[in-house]
């Protein structure tokens, strides 16, 4: 019989800091990095997963995944992969690791991280990439995997079975057409903050060339460089390519008001995090107040809670989920059903390590078995550190091409996870960067 012998975890990172790259108004400094998870049965069988952070901090994360990962270990493979709603409430709602949160943090990331590992071992053991096995189970097989503890006053099990059925029509057609055309993507690689005007201009005249439809700018320093760089980025990519742009959750209430309206003249399509992400009456309150600029928000969003109230509230117009944020797949499952519910566009948040990897395969779901719409919805692709994965993604002509390969996207090359292992793998020889200074 099947159980899992062993969670290991490791330290990756990689010092991003000295080109800028994922630079913003808050994270000024960032270093990529990924608390990388192997879990491994006494079968030889592996899952592997990983949860996003920018550096310091990153070995909590780790020290995390290992204390959950306790609870996995000697149960029975073949029990945890047939309900693995089951594996998420024994998890996230431990009776003790739960007073970290609960349900938020590092607490709720950390059981994702292990329940990510999970899926993809059944994906592996299925022969199929995560967003083809969702879209081909059951709407009973998908409620089974969904918490539904505090939605039941937005969204109830019945209503999430309805609109499940509903997207049985039509699915076949839908997921041929996703393997022939992919999904929409937008690109926030020429936006970082620390970029020169120079290079934010021809980051988004090769945007355009290579077909996305939407660039994304960070914003929220200063006004000035702010309208210097909306200016020079509208003119390079002309009127009818949408300009997205994200404060990180810079601004109060009232200054998001005020800064949105001296930006307004640049025709931006969305603002991104204008404020906290925990002031949910600030969100509505901002999207009042600067219509008919759209509100996104959702990468540091806690958990399908807050997701609830965002939505019930009307404090948003577009749904951002992050792969490792939240309570990890099942979680995501729950804020696509409540988007689905409330009629709001997913557009997932993307880039860093892996996260283009992982997040690609909701909205591949989101689309063949429950909105079946593309309309307004786009995944964020970022051209970074791809290449230390062993499946990674593919986007041509401004679009997400469907994963094929079986897992979740996770796995990183075994090279890559020795070279940067911090402090003692090889690539971290010599000076860090100041940022990972410890």
């Amino acid at each position: 019989m099947s159980h899992i012998s062993s969670v290991d975890v490791r330290d990756v990172r990689f010092p991003t800091s000295l080109d800028l790259d994922g630079s913003d108004a808050v994270n000024v400094d960032p270093d990529y990095s990924a608390a990388y998870l192997t879990l491994t049965t006494s079968d030889g069988e592996q899952g592997h997963n990983l949860v996003f952070t920018v550096g310091r901090g990153n070995d909590i994360v780790c020290r995390a995944m290992e204390s959950f990962g306790a609870l996995l270990i000697g149960m029975d493979t073949e029990a945890l992969l047939a309900d693995l709603g089951g594996a998420s409430r024994l998890l996230v709602h431990d009776s003790q690791l739960r007073w970290l949160g609960p349900e938020k943090g590092v607490q709720q990331m950390a059981a994702g991280g292990l329940l990510g590992a999970l899926w993809d071992l059944k994906c592996r053991r299925a022969d199929k990439p995560l967003w083809l096995l969702l879209a081909e189970m059951t709407p009973e097989e998908i409620i089974s995997a969904v918490d539904f503890t505090h939605l039941s006053n937005a969204l109830t099990k019945d209503e999430a079975l309805e609109l499940l059925r509903r997207g049985e029509a039509g699915k076949a057609e839908r997921i041929a057409e996703l393997r022939e055309r992919g999904f929409p993507a937008y690109t926030t690689t020429p936006g970082w903050l620390g970029y020169s005007n120079e290079k934010l201009v021809r980051l988004s005249k090769e945007a355009v060339a290579d077909g996305f439809e939407m660039i994304k700018l960070k914003v929220g320093g200063n006004i000035a460089e702010d309208r210097e760089r909306m200016q020079l980025a509208r003119e390079a990519v002309g009127p009818d390519i949408r300009i997205s742009i994200d404060a990180n959750q810079r601004w109060e209430v009232g200054e998001a008001i005020d800064w949105l309206g001296q930006l307004a003249e640049f025709d931006p399509y969305w603002i991104e995090e204008p404020t906290s992400t925990d002031d949910i009456l600030g969100h509505a309150e901002i999207r009042r107040g600067i219509a008919p600029i759209k509100v996104a928000t959702g990468e540091a969003v806690a958990n399908r809670i807050v997701f609830k109230q965002l939505l019930q509230a009307e404090a948003i117009d577009v749904l951002q989920i992050d792969a490792t944020r939240v309570g990890g797949v099942n979680e995501n499952l729950a804020n696509l059903l409540l988007a689905a519910k409330f009629g709001v566009p997913v557009c997932p948040h993307a880039g860093g390590v892996g996260l283009c990897e992982l997040v690609q395969h909701f909205s591949f779901f989101d689309y063949a078995a429950l909105s079946g719409s593309m309309a307004g919805r786009a995944i964020e692709y970022v051209d970074h550190l791809h290449e230390h994965f062993v499946t990674p993604v593919r986007v041509q002509g401004g679009r997400y091409l469907a994963p094929t390969e079986p897992g979740i996207g996770a796995q990183m090359y075994a090279d890559s996870v020795a070279t940067w292992q911090f402090p003692t793998g090889p690539g971290w020889a010599g000076a860090k960067p100041t940022a990972l200074k410890e």
